[in-house]
This record gives C-alpha cells, sequence and structure tokens, in this order.
C-alpha cells in the first residue's frame, strides 16, 4: 500500500485520503512538513487565523521493523513565536504509529464554525469527530490518562494542555511515552497554541490492524538498518552503558559549565556554582539513593539509546519524566536554581500545562532580571506557574515566552533571535552554536545545528569553541544534516556515532534507501538537506525576513561573558555567508 496524505478540515468536520503527489513522494518527516507548510501556507498569514496548518509527519523509517531509535515525528506550520516557518520534533508514540497506518502525513486545516473543542481519533477505518468539552481545562495527565482508559488499544496521545486552549506563544504538542506520560514534547516555536486555533485538544492514534510500512528493497534496509545499530552500539556516547545512557543529555551539565558555556542568571554569565547539583551525574545518584525512577528510559519503543531519565520524588515515587540537560538549564542555572526537586516539580507543571521547558525556563529568568523575583527563589518560580494555570494576567504573559515577557516588564538583555528563546549552550563561548542560532529558519534552536558534537565532544574531529575560523560552514554543514535526519524519523542524537564511524553514516542512508527505493548514499546527505533548507529559508523570505532577523542580540555584542569574557565576534558578513548559495 503506497502512502497516503490524511487531510483533516475543522470547519466542516471532513476528511479524506489523498495520494502523495511526485512533488512530495520523496520525502517523509521534516522534509514532508516543509515542503505542505511551504506550499500551502501563505507566509504572510496569521499564525493562529484560519490560514495556517498544523501538519504532523512521521519519518522515512518510522514504523518499520527494529529501525534503532527511530520514533521521531515531525510537527510543522507557522510559528505564532517567530512568525516563520516552523518544525518542531518529538519523541514518545506517535510516529510510529501513524507510519503503521499507512500515512505519510496528517494536515490539521481549518476552524471549528461552532467554537467547539474536539478530539480526532484516527484509526485503520478512519476520523471520528468527538467532542471534547469534558477534557477542557484540564492538564495533560489526566487527559492521558482518560483516553487510554477510554481507548484500551494503547493508543499515541497527541495533545495539548491549557496554555494551547488559550493559544499562548508558548504552547507546546504533547506526545505520551510508553507508560502514557505526557512528556515528550513538540515544544518549541508554540505550534501547541496553531493546534489549539484548529479547535483540537487532543489526536488519538490507534494503528491496530492498520497495513503497515511498505518497504521497497528489505535486504538493503536490513544492511543499512545493521552498519547503523552496530555504530550506535559501539560509540562511547550512545552505547549500552554510556555517557547518554547513564546520565541522559543531562551529562553535558558539567562540561558545558566546564566549558564557560552554560547560561546562568539570564545568559549573565556562563559558569553556574550549582551545576552539579543538577547535574546528570545527580540525577542518577537520586534515582539510586531514593530507589524509585530510572535513568536509560526510552522514550519511544525501539529507542536504543535510552538516554530519558523518570524522575523520582523523596519517597521515591515516579514525579517526572524527563529531565532534559536543557530542562535543567532553564528552570535551574538560568534562574540560579541549584535544586533538582525544584526543577523536577517545575517540569512537572510544564509537562502539564502544555510549556515548552525551554523558553518556560528563560522566561522565568527574564522575569527574575527584571527585579520581580530574586535570581535562585525556588519557592517563587514554582509559584508562577499557579499563574499560568489560573490564566491571572501575569500569567498569560509568561505563556507568550520570552520576548513578550521582556517587553512587559522592560528587561533589555533578551536572550532571542527570531522571537525564540536561545537553548543551553551560550553562542559567545560556543559560536558555532551561536550560528546555527542566528542563521537557522527556525528561530534559535540546537536542534537545528548542533555543532557542539565537534566543538565541545570533539564528535567528527576536535573544533576550538571561542573561534570565529570555518563557522559558517560548520554550522551550514550540520544545518542540512540535521534537516536530513529530522526527515528519516531517526532520533538526532545518532549523528554522534555516524559522525565518528563512517558506516553508521552510510547505514543511515542506506536504510532510508530500502524503505523508500530511492536512490540514495550517504554522499547524498548534505545536499537533500540543503534542500529542505532552501524551502524553509524562502518560506521566512516571503515573510518579510531579512538579514536582519539572522543576528545575534544586541547585549551579546558588548556583555562580556565570564568566566571567559567572550563576547560575540562572528561577523555580520559571515552570518550571511551561511545561506548566500540560496540566492545564488
Amino acid at each position: 500500500m503506497a502512502r497516503k496524505i490524511l487531510r483533516i478540515k475543522m470547519d466542516d468536520l471532513s476528511y479524506k485520503y489523498e495520494e502523495v503527489p511526485s512533488k512530495w513522494a520523496k520525502w517523509g518527516g521534516r522534509g514532508l512538513t516543509s515542503n505542505i507548510v511551504a506550499e500551502e501556507v501563505d507566509p504572510t498569514c496569521h499564525p493562529l487565523g484560519p490560514n495556517n496548518k498544523l501538519v504532523i509527519a512521521p519519518g522515512w523509517v518510522s514504523g518499520t521493523p527494529a529501525a534503532p531509535s527511530s520514533g521521531r515525528t515531525s510537527f510543522g506550520g507557522k510559528s505564532p513565536l517567530t512568525g516563520g516557518i516552523k518544525e518542531s520534533n518529538s519523541g514518545g508514540t506517535s510516529s510510529q504509529k501513524i507510519a503503521k497506518l499507512g500515512l505519510a502525513a496528517i494536515i490539521l486545516e481549518g476552524m471549528p464554525k461552532d467554537s467547539k473543542w474536539y478530539v480526532l481519533v484516527i484509526t485503520k477505518d478512519g476520523v471520528k469527530f468527538e467532542e471534547a468539552n469534558d477534557l477542557l481545562g484540564k492538564g495533560m495527565y489526566e487527559v492521558d490518562e482518560i483516553l487510554w482508559k477510554k481507548y484500551p488499544n494503547k493508543p499515541a496521545i497527541i495533545g495539548i494542555g491549557m496554555v494551547g486552549e488559550k493559544k499562548l506563544s508558548n504552547a507546546g504538542i504533547s506526545v505520551n511515552d510508553p507508560e502514557n506520560k505526557p512528556g515528550r514534547y513538540a515544544g518549541r516555536g508554540g505550534l501547541g497554541a496553531v493546534m489549539g486555533a484548529r479547535g483540537v485538544k487532543a489526536i488519538v492514534v490507534d494503528d491496530t490492524g492498520g497495513p503497515g510500512v511498505e518497504i521497497a528493497n528489505m535486504d538493503l534496509f536490513k544492511t543499512g538498518r545493521k552498519k547503523l545499530t552496530d555504530a550506535i552500539t559501539s560509540h562511547d556516547l550512545t552505547k549500552p552503558g554510556g555517557g547518554l545512557n547513564s546520565y541522559g543529555t543531562n551529562v553535558l551539565m558539567n562540561i558545558i559549565n566546564e566549558a564557560g558555556g552554560l547560561p546562568t542568571r539570564n545568559f549573565s554569565a556562563g559558569y553556574f556554582e550549582g551545576a552539579s547539583k543538577i547535574s546528570g551525574e545527580m540525577i542518577a545518584e537520586t534515582v539510586e539513593k531514593r530507589g524509585g525512577g530510572m535513568t536509560g528510559h526510552g522514550c519511544h519503543t525501539g529507542c536504543i539509546i535510552k538516554c530519558s531519565n523518570i524522575y523520582p520524588d523523596e519517597d521515591g515515587n515516579d514525579l517526572v519524566s524527563p529531565v532534559e540537560y536543557e530542562t535543567a538549564m532553564s528552570l535551574g542555572s538560568n534562574c540560579g536554581i541549584d535544586d533538582l526537586d525544584y526543577i523536577a516539580k517545575m517540569t512537572y507543571q510544564c509537562d502539564d500545562l502544555g510549556l515548552d521547558t525551554i523558553e518556560a525556563g528563560n522566561t522565568i529568568a527574564v522575569y527574575m532580571d527584571s527585579g520581580a523575583l530574586e535570581f535562585g527563589d525556588k519557592e517563587g518560580a514554582l509559584s508562577l506557574f499557579d499563574e499560568i494555570r489560573q490564566m491571572t494576567p501575569l500569567g498569560r504573559i509568561l505563556g507568550q515566552g520570552v520576548k513578550a515577557t521582556a517587553e512587559a516588564f522592560g528587561v533589555f538583555r533578551v536572550p532571542t533571535i527570531k522571537g525564540q528563546s536561545m537553548p543551553a549552550y551560550e553562542p559567545r563561548a560556543i559560536k558555532g552554536i551561536g550560528v546555527t542560532y542566528a542563521t537557522t529558519p527556525m528561530g534559535a534552536d540546537h536542534t537545528a545545528g548542533y555543532t557542539i558534537a565537534p566543538e565541545i565532544a570533539g564528535v567528527g574531529g576536535k573544533v576550538d569553541p571561542l573561534s570565529d575560523e570555518g563557522k559558517s560552514e560548520l554550522s551550514l554543514t550540520f544545518q542540512a544534516a540535521t534537516a536530513f535526519i529530522d526527515s528519516t524519523g531517526y532520533c538526532l542524537f545518532i549523528a554522534f556515532p555516524i559522525l565518528d564511524i563512517p558506516e553508521g553514516w552510510a547505514g543511515m542512508a542506506e536504510s532510508v534507501a530500502g524503505v523508500t527505493g530511492q536512490s540514495i548514499t550517504g554522499d547524498d546527505v548534505i545536499s537533500i538537506g540543503k534542500e529542505i533548507l532552501k524551502v524553509e529559508r524562502d518560506f521566512n523570505t516571503r515573510a518579510g525576513f531579512t538579514a536582519a532577523d539572522d543576528r545575534p542580540p544586541e547585549f551579546m555584542r558588548y556583555e562580556k561573558l565570564p568566566p571567559h569574557n567572550e563576547v560575540w565576534t562572528v561577523s555580520d558578513k559571515a552570518l550571511d555567508e551561511v545561506f548566500a548559495w540560496v540566492n545564488s
């Protein structure tokens, strides 16, 4: 069975299956979401209006047998936060189930004429539109529990919390994990507000009896799958018992802190004296001490890296999953908070309310920088989530993210690019990731071109993070490779082994070729990735973006960042060179 596109129209509560047109047939994941958005969404439309769309697509290899760590879902649309094109990527249960239903993508469009809210139930037999009045105002923990009781086949639950219902710009989209917890998020860019504007509280995906994924060349797929699996299971960062498996993404906390690149107290320093107290090592120690929770947790079926964790409360009961490095930075060091329990409690609130943890923590840091709250005030920080839950005027401002909060409270140190706040790597101390932040079509986003691999981890060769030299080329290469990986359905962390192990790089490409029947080798990865980037860049140009949008915040050009006392020194010319090829 050839893949289909499922188009769901919320204005008349109808749906139809469409053949994938030839112009989109080669794409999966991010490549498909970005191509559909670029063609079907007016770049000048209001992100919350009737002309925006939410596109959901599994990757090329998602849903195939034993493809390692291949459960990533791409969500695409015009971002309420950046005003540009957005692909936000999540783990959890959705990608494999959507793919097993034979779907290349789900396009959610229109707005209900009756202003009602709905749950969409997608099965092999079609789509049911069920009213969701009983779910309104409920957090994602309760929503996931209710829907799993109502639909017994352990379906994927894609949903929005109260922040998405109110269409605030920091609304993420939750995907449940295999234990039915809502902590897997397509968090960045405010796409939860786009889903809310369609009147959809949740999407239930039950793949029971689905046709599965058609594989064009099984032998080639198996050959590529084995090469990639061998690379993942032999690399120090991704193998069983390796850095990510043992300590999760938060293994980076101490490493980035020692490099002087850990955002601290609203990006005013690159070193946090309490970093060790909120590190991945401390999470592992807490799990062992309290006799509950776990490290080495998989966010989706078939993950072999297992970098997630379940953080326990003081009694050893599961509190939240996961506490990631980005989360521990934004809610921890960037707020001057060195208490893992409070970071975990705030993470729970984010997951329940439907907030991106990066934007939420950085928003609190900006609020603290205004003098409204002291840096390090963990009780005060936690209480702010009550304001958001109650949708007070303050809560609504905080729910709009960093830029809106800075404007409301008169803060000039605003760590955003294209309206989206920066993740957990200080660009003054790690210049390549700063180039990615500045130039990616996605707004400040580390996953768009993860130069941390060579700049900090020495993966794929060691690069001096403080040097400006060659960072334009480095960032572009990583942005292109990432666009390809985001289209596969594989986790971005396969980048670590495939950059060091050539057979893994080749295996990734061969597995895609085996599924799709396309002639793809490792030599094609960068060029295919650049095709995606060009489409995204063109959308933003048509939306009104200029070179001025590819710039870091002004304060980073003159405020020296301790401990290296570095400022942003990469020239505007070098930033413009990253995408000069698009119009050449």
